[in-house]
């Protein structure tokens, strides 16, 4: 049997330049130690988390031991450097005393002597892996690698180490091959890699590393409150005044890896429509130069690289957060311009739904991508509006357009202003309660929509997804404890239903340390938690639609479910309102109807193969490192997609028709993707299955919408029989005062 084999190549001269210059940079030719102020400021921060922290009573002294194994993962998120020894040996020599050094002493030297063993694991490693490079790698074994080790142990040994090491190499080496790079431009990439990591491991500094334990300090207590350097901080207001030109995406760094945390409505990555949550960063690179690898480096950094002039081009190499393969790569480009809030306004249409008839009804659908106040982007020559203001323009145009229902589509909607929320939701209610607020003291404060007046009373469906968090899942929640509109969409929202402050540490340092010009970081805690008008916490579990369509987001680590140390789901007494959730009669029907459709309709079929194509693929949790076994599972892979983008072109043909309606000026072009070659189509594409392509308003074979405009004409329809009234009005539809 013939075997796959690397060729050597020399790399001895550049490696020897190199290592000179990572010799300087050991871990013993710099030493960090607590400084006066910052001892201040983790004094306070443990005192603020222990006396103002919604969660304050569920955290012990002693839980703060897991600040140990949780800082370490920080640091070596794959558990790669370390060994279990460390562990050990850390958590006997820190452990007992993280609260004690951090609330008394406000001591954190435990972090800078962990980081020293990392440091030193890590130069030796690489200067390992610079060797293994110079020698040939078998990939025609039956081995196998773990692409995610965040859950599994350290190496027992050096030797278990070196083994687990060499695995590692193999599986970067045949990501590589498979994206079309040739043995040794692969060593060159991966070598590459690592010296990126040693420049950054050298970059990093005291307050990076006071910033990332006292984070973990911090989520002892729930996963959003965290503490901000000074450094971090400043980025943090500069951001919050969105005053600085990039791309639109929220990032964050976990395990060594970039990923996309969310993507700003109406930004340039939200009119590309390339860029999706969950996303990993691989390289970023300006439109001229060369790529950079990200893996491994400072968020503050990788930031700086994606910001830029206005207008000015950046290419990020991603791979996608539903790729089924590790090796899937795609390269974006995305012109950097500043948030314009008319790009992430609400718009509507008509779309005409043919009934049981075969008469088409025109039914309308208002996508709501934030929930924005007046001029949120700063710019004055931007529209004074608001979410609750546009929308009820939309709704004003769309029943002039004699609209019979209207679906409120709240999918990747993370939230906003409460107080849009509630004025919102009381379009379509009478008035009433809207949320419940509940804070660390347990005082509960019922924010109600107080005017009577609807501007839509007609049915109605509330269309969601895992990304529909905070202000959207009060809306949604609102209006299914009224039993106003029926719920469609994942098995659940987000479940954030918890309210973060920032507190400047300065503002909270005795008076001759807060009136001093010292830079202070600030800490992000959580102080109070949301609940739904019948009592129910949108914490954790979310909003439960009233149908539940299949997804592939149910196999994505989305939701704060996933979360290390999320708050519990909890309930309070209900407050006093007029209505109810709709009754079961009405939505036994109604599911009983979607489930139908759901077994003979091709579009569900077409969904469901793509699912269980997905699922099974991540469930392969341990990747091969045969060359030749992952070439023909890519083959596989590439001609499932071509026939399932055969099949999606089809099913577009039965896409129901619509007339779209925007409010403000009219918005630019969206980004093409570059176009592929015919070898390359296919290659990077796992499973997008509503795309947005050029210029449309929305999704083609978008199957949550389409069959959310079906239950919403099978709701009109129970309406024609008084046996589904509730009270004195048909299902879904509210008593107008207005």
């Amino acid at each position: 049997m013939m075997r796959a084999l690397l060729s050597r190549r020399a790399l001895s001269a550049a490696l020897c330049g190199f290592l000179a210059i990572a010799a300087s940079l050991h871990a013993s030719d710099r030493k960090f130690s607590t400084p006066n102020a910052l001892s201040t400021e983790i004094r306070t921060l443990v005192q603020l988390l222990g006396q103002a922290h919604y969660n304050r009573d569920k955290v012990k002294n002693s839980d703060y031991e897991q600040v140990i194994p949780d800082f370490m993962g920080e640091l070596d998120g794959q558990h790669l450097f370390f060994l279990n020894s460390d562990k050990a040996t850390f958590a006997k020599r820190y452990g007992n005393n993280v609260y004690e050094n951090a609330a008394f002493v406000g001591n954190i030297d435990a972090a800078y002597d962990i980081f020293y063993t990392y440091e030193a694991r890590t130069e030796a490693r690489i200067t390992w892996i610079f060797d293994e490079l110079k020698k040939d790698f078998d990939l025609n074994t039956n081995a196998t690698y773990r692409a995610d080790r965040t859950k599994s142990d350290w190496p027992a040994n050096p030797a278990a180490a070196d083994d687990l090491w060499r695995a590692r190499l193999k599986f970067e080496l045949i990501a590589e091959i498979l994206n079309k790079k040739t043995p040794d431009d692969a060593k060159q990439t991966v070598r590459k890699r690592y010296e990126r990591m040693l420049k950054n491991l050298a970059e990093i500094e005291d307050h990076d590393l006071a910033e990332i334990f006292l984070s973990s300090i911090a989520r002892l207590y729930d996963p959003h409150s965290s503490y901000l350097s000074a450094e971090s901080f400043e980025d943090f207001a500069i951001q919050m005044k969105l005053q600085l030109v990039g791309i639109g995406a929220l990032l964050g760094v976990e395990d060594d890896n970039c990923f996309v945390k969310e993507i700003v409505p109406g930004g340039p990555a939200d009119l590309g429509r390339q860029l999706k949550p969950q996303d990993r960063i691989i390289s970023v690179a300006q439109m001229s130069g060369e790529p950079v690898d990200v893996i491994g480096m400072k968020i503050r950094k990788i930031v700086d690289m994606i910001r830029g002039v206005k207008d000015t081009k950046v290419r990020l190499v991603v791979q996608p957060a539903d790729a089924t393969d590790p090796s899937a790569r795609r390269e974006i480009v995305i012109t950097r311009d500043v948030v314009k809030l008319n790009s992430a306004r609400a718009h509507a249409a008509v779309f005409q739904v043919p009934g049981a008839d075969g008469v088409a009804a025109p039914l309308g659908v208002i996508t709501l991508p934030t929930f924005y106040g007046p001029a949120e982007d700063g710019d004055t020559d931007t529209e004074k509006t608001s979410a609750t203001q546009d929308v009820s323009r939309l709704i004003t145009q769309l029943t002039q357009a004699g609209v019979t229902g209207l679906v409120l589509d709240l999918r990747h909607n993370g939230g906003g202003y409460l107080t849009e929320a509630i004025d919102l939701t009381g379009l379509f209610i009478n008035h009433g309660p809207v949320v419940q607020v509940k804070d660390y003291s347990g005082d509960i404060k019922v924010d109600s929509d107080n005017s009577e007046k609807i501007a839509y009373d007609g049915p109605l469906a509330v269309l969601v997804d895992r990304f529909s968090a905070s202000a959207s899942e009060i809306v949604t929640g609102a209006l299914q404890n009224y039993g106003r509109a029926v719920v469609i969409g994942d098995s659940s929202t987000h479940g954030k239903g918890t309210v973060q402050t920032v507190v400047e540490m300065k503002n909270m340092l005795p008076r001759p340390l807060s009136i001093a010009k010292v830079k202070t970081g600030a800490a992000k805690i959580t102080i109070q938690k949301f609940y739904l008008p019948g009592g129910a916490s949108t914490q954790l579990k979310g909003v439960v639609p009233d149908i539940v369509l299949p997804s592939i987001d149910e196999y994505l680590p989305i939701g704060e479910s996933s979360l290390p140390h999320a708050l519990v789901w909890d309930q309070i007494p209900s407050s006093s309102f007029e209505g109810a959730p709709l009754e079961a009669k009405i939505l036994t029907s109604l599911r009983q109807t979607s489930l139908e459709r759901q077994t003979k309709l091709e579009e569900f079929a077409y969904l469901k193969k793509n699912i269980d194509w997905f699922k099974g693929r991540q469930e392969q949790k341990q990747i091969s490192l045969n060359l030749d076994e992952r070439k023909r599972q890519k083959t596989a892979d590439d001609a499932f997609r071509k026939t399932s983008k055969a099949e999606r072109e089809l099913l577009a043909k039965n896409d129901f028709t619509f007339k779209e309606f925007r409010l403000g000026p009219p918005l630019p072009p969206k980004i093409k993707a570059p176009k592929k070659t015919d070898a390359a189509a296919g290659e990077d594409e796992d499973g997008d299955l509503d795309t947005i392509e050029e210029n449309d308003a929305y999704a083609k074979v978008d199957i949550h919408l389409r069959e959310t405009l079906r239950v919403l004409i099978d709701a009109i329809a129970l309406g024609q029989n008084h046996d589904f009234w509730a009270s004195n009005r048909p299902p879904l539809t509210a008593v107008s005062k207005g």
